[in-house]
């Protein structure tokens, strides 16, 4: 009798769990993931990328199944996890998992939330899919972290892994909350690896398709998890082939075993790191070096020189081009600018450092912002390295008019295990971004309540807007 192939084992894993469920501590996890989720999409309902997509399916039409968060609209799963996925992923705060540096959520809860909908699932049926969904997403991104070369691969080669691992967790999480077996996720998990796809370089010189890439991402995982449910199958080699997922993406470097490493027993999921900040995270770690100078009193007006030190492979995103960076052309590309937002940082930052105001097209275009900007020099830094990309670390150095010298030096981001956001501070984050919303302490609560709920029905009528 052959071994089970790696999709086979994860879909294993995934259909216990439908059966018997997540332990009770991963449960609740998870569910501060969906409120998390839930914010940051309420506060993203007004941005370009996501009028696109809500304009495109609502003209598409279709059967109304599930909802499209602050659209007002209830249309066919896919389509609600498409604009429910863009909207996870657009203001770039969304969880982060380390080191695959890949953001498991945006995909995977839109997807499970939409099909959970649509299909008249329980709350916990919800919580355990979007568990597993989200774990195997990043054990699949871990398939492509290179230990040697101290990154991901993934990233190495310009694609986004967050929509390409995404898409597998997405179809994983889609069969499981529609009643599907370990076979039946197995082949979705098989199809949808056919679709994930994202390329990196809009983080370096524009253009507004990254913040699509979840969307399409939970977009593809329902429907391969539909294409499953009526008959269409994957490759069981899918993820180890010669033609499969890992050598696609990563080539030689690939690490199949790194996928099922302690599978069933040692869970990814609780070390996923929540964002303080709606910005890029390779430029928190500046963030909080800067807000630290500021708190010592240094005064933004008697600054010389700025000198932000990363590790390497962070430079190509916050620091690269140089000219874009000093002068990101909107409040989106700032996001992605690390001397932008250290400037921000150094001039004042609300709520819990810096928050939306700072990321907008009229933020990033004011001057003393980018006269401040433009001081920040970055550079790659040797500490940094050896810590990357375990955490995202940052060494500031500055120097005023008087010849004085500052350094603050971060290793540890916050929101992770090492640093977390406090049960108040997520509160805090969530009631921001829902700001708008008159009832979103009751949401808040019907989410922390998901376990209990016989369907995730009631909660959506609350975000539908």
């Amino acid at each position: 009798m052959n071994a089970p192939t790696v999709v086979q084992r994860l879909a294993a894993v995934a259909d216990e769990v439908r059966r018997d469920g997540l332990p009770g501590e991963l449960r609740h996890d998870v569910a501060r993931r969906v409120l998390d989720l839930i914010g940051n999409s309420l506060a993203a309902t007004g941005l370009p990328p996501a009028r696109a997509v809500t304009a495109y399916v609502e003209a598409a039409g279709g059967t109304a199944e599930a909802v499209a968060i602050g659209t007002g609209l209830r249309v066919p799963a896919a389509n609600a996890a498409l604009v429910n996925g863009t909207l996870a992923h657009s203001l770039d705060f969304d969880d982060t998992h380390l080191p695959s540096v890949l953001h498991p959520s945006a995909p995977v809860v839109p997807a499970a939330l939409a099909v959970a909908e649509a299909r008249g699932a329980s709350g916990a049926a919800l919580l355990d899919a979007a568990g597993m969904g989200i774990e195997v997403a990043v054990r699949l991104g871990m398939g492509g972290y290179d230990r040697a070369l101290g990154n991901s691969e993934f990233f190495e080669r310009g694609q986004h892994a967050t929509s390409i691992c995404g898409a597998v967790g997405a179809a994983v999480a889609a069969a499981m909350v529609g009643g599907a077996d370990a076979e039946g996720i197995a082949h979705a998990a098989g199809i949808a690896a056919s679709m994930g796809a994202g390329l990196l370089e809009a983080n370096r010189t524009g253009g507004t398709v990254k913040r699509v890439h979840c969307g399409w991402a939970a977009h593809s995982g329902v429907v391969a998890a539909e294409l499953a449910r009526y008959g269409l199958t994957g490759p069981p080699t899918v993820v180890e082939g010669r033609f499969g997922f890992l050598h696609a993406f990563c080539g030689e470097r690939a690490d199949v075993d790194a996928v099922v490493d302690g599978l069933g027993t040692r869970w990814e999921l609780p070390g996923i790191f929540f964002k303080p900040y709606p910005c890029n995270h390779f430029t928190h770690a500046g963030i909080d070096a800067a807000l630290a100078l500021r708190a010592r009193g240094v005064d933004p007006a008697a600054i010389e020189s700025i000198e932000l030190g990363v590790p390497s492979p962070v430079l190509r995103t916050i620091a690269e081009p140089a000219r874009d960076k000093a002068r990101p052309e909107s409040g989106y590309h700032a996001a992605f600018s690390g001397p932008y937002t250290v400037a921000a940082a150094l001039l004042g930052g609300g709520g819990l450092g810096l928050g939306h105001d700072d990321f907008t097209d009229e933020a990033a275009a004011d001057a003393a912002r980018l006269a401040l900007a433009a001081k920040v020099r970055c550079v790659a830094d040797a500490r940094c390295d050896e810590i990357f990309p375990n955490q995202f670390p940052a060494v500031l150095r500055l120097t005023t008019r008087d010849g004085t010298g500052h350094e603050v030096r971060v290793d540890v981001n916050r929101g992770g295990p090492g640093n977390p956001l406090s049960s108040a501070e997520l509160a805090a984050k969530f009631a921001s971004n829902a700001a708008r919303v008159p009832d979103r302490e009751d949401i808040a609560a019907a989410v922390l309540d998901l376990a209990a709920a016989p369907d995730v029905a009631g909660l959506m009528a609350r975000v539908r807007g």
